[in-house]
């Protein structure tokens, strides 16, 4: 994600912050069902529920109503220094609907984008619950698995971003490691990304009042404040108009405060994260018709959106050595696009020779591969991450780096995001103009690559520089293998003879597939 973005990018117009717990609002998580799958057509439904970032909801003295918060303002009596504000302020629980615009159903969630309740709410940010706990985040070990959600991306307009990713957080919310942290995970603390956002009110828990400097809408640049660091795997960023995935290693391999330099900077090495990423987003990569209103993936209608985390050993304990993408609509798969920029290797999937070109085509700074590349990011998906959703626009550059040309008057290879106009996204006209905007995300499925979706027919050639067809449908349960199932690669001990009107195919020395 463009986090510096990102970071002033969630609009507190309606909230304040804590980090005691309350009990003024009962805290009632919406539930959400997702499943784990272990091989295709064998998923198990898994009860969860969501719980809202800490950073949208109400904060008051833990002995009354008083506010401990209030518009950019800390209450200097509460707050005189961290510790005390964070002994006197209690989060409190939220009507997610009411006040956020969040509603769930089943394996669907919800999220609107401006709320007209007591006051104005814009935006959130919301994680995943283990199933069965108020207070434990569910965490992902990605390597070698695949990340499937459905998406509806249709009353997105340019400006606004419907986020998936995954973050390095604390699973209990940094209850266990920080000891003025009483409202942990239950209250949705704890955050962290490879931006080191500084406009989280309360880290390691203490407040971050400490040369607070808040922008317009209750946002925070300050270099003097605290941030807050730690690993992001971008699964989605998209709107109606341009999506991309990027991964963003960190040198720190879980929640990190941080200060000054230590802190990550835009298109700079200094500090502990990659703030930049290596972001595959088909239309910076050349393709202008591959994803939007009426393209190959018709963004007026829901699709599927299929993540698969290759390892170098086609094991869990493997390196990450690749980060393919397909989707699915109207029961058909689309492979990903290919890239059609100078001096980038034809390829449709992250791997290290496509970020390294990447960089150097586009003039970039390698902050990437500087942080740990591809491997450091296995590395934190290996550990454990949270599952984070979102919807938001953008303070800083009106969501230009997604959907438009950044910067707007740039002529370059990799200037060139998304067909927004550079006059698009700015947070005023789009929360007046769009208010009913919404996303929803559903069917959410975890599994081993080729076990968390169907298809009836395909689309797209996968010619990448892996000769990515990144698409399989699992094990057949004699010894021929179906059609997109895995036949072959070191370490494979499966069905090697495919179904009839399929080939085994190499992908790569790990892995080949049944294709067509």
């Amino acid at each position: 994600m463009f986090r510096s973005a990102a970071l002033i990018a969630f609009t507190y117009l309606a909230v304040a912050y804590g980090q005691q717990a309350g009990t003024l609002t009962a805290e009632t998580h919406p539930p959400l069902t997702w499943e784990q799958c272990t091989a295709a057509g064998s998923c198990t439904s898994q009860s969860s529920a969501v719980v809202l970032d800490a950073n949208w909801r109400w904060l008051h003295d833990v002995n009354s109503a008083t506010n401990c918060y209030t518009g950019n303002t800390w209450d200097a009596t509460l707050c005189p220094d961290p510790t005390t504000c964070a002994a006197n302020c209690a989060l409190d629980g939220a009507d997610y609907e009411g006040t956020y615009g969040v509603s769930t159903s089943g394996n669907a969630l919800t999220l609107k984008f401006v709320t007209q309740s007591a006051q104005t709410n814009v935006g959130s940010r919301l994680y995943l619950m283990a199933p069965g706990s108020t207070t434990e985040y569910q965490t992902f070990q990605l390597v070698n698995q695949e990340f499937t959600f459905d998406v509806d991306v249709s009353q997105l307009p340019c400006g606004l971003n419907g986020a998936v990713y995954f973050s390095q957080m604390d699973a209990d919310g940094g209850m266990a490691r920080f000891s003025g942290n009483k409202a942990g995970a239950k209250f949705g603390t704890g955050y962290c990304d490879s931006q080191c956002p500084h406009d989280i009110k309360f880290i390691d828990g203490e407040a971050n009042i400490n040369d607070w400097t808040p922008a317009s809408n209750s946002a925070n640049t300050g270099t003097g404040a605290t941030g807050t660091c730690c690993s992001e795997m971008d699964i989605w960023e998209a709107n109606s108009i341009s999506a991309a995935v990027t991964p963003h290693p960190c040198t720190v391999t879980e929640q990190t405060a941080c200060t000054g330099s230590t802190c990550s900077s835009p298109n700079s090495t200094a500090g502990v994260c990659d703030q930049a990423g290596c972001d595959f987003n088909s239309y910076r990569l050349g393709d202008t018709t591959f994803y939007g209103p009426g393209m190959t993936v018709d963004t007026t209608q829901p699709f599927t959106v299929v993540t698969q985390f290759v390892s170098s050993n086609n094991e869990s304990t493997g390196t990450l050595s690749a980060i393919r993408r397909l989707y699915v609509q109207n029961g058909v798969v689309i492979q990903n696009s290919e890239t059609n920029i100078p001096g980038i290797t034809t390829t449709n999937e992250i791997d290290a020779q496509f970020c390294q070109e990447q960089k150097a085509a586009f003039g970039d700074t390698d902050t990437f591969d500087q942080k740990g590349g591809l491997a450091g990011m296995g590395t934190a998906l290996a550990d454990g991450m949270v599952l984070v959703l979102s919807i938001w626009d953008d303070y800083a550059v009106n969501m230009l780096w997604l959907d438009s040309t950044y910067p707007t008057d740039g002529d370059s290879p990799g200037d060139f995001r998304g067909s927004c106009p550079t006059d698009s996204g700015v947070p005023a006209t789009v929360e007046a103009q769009s208010p009913n905007a919404q996303v929803t995300y559903s069917n959410i499925k975890v599994g081993p690559i080729g076990s968390t979706f169907s298809s009836s027919g395909s689309t797209g050639t996968g010619t990448g520089s892996s000769s990515t067809a990144p698409t399989s449908t699992g094990s057949a349960p004699a010894a021929t293998q179906t059609v997109y199932g895995q036949c072959g690669g070191v370490g494979y001990t499966g069905p090697t003879v495919c179904a009839s009107g399929s080939t085994c195919t190499e992908s790569s020395t790990y892995y080949s597939q049944c294709l067509p």
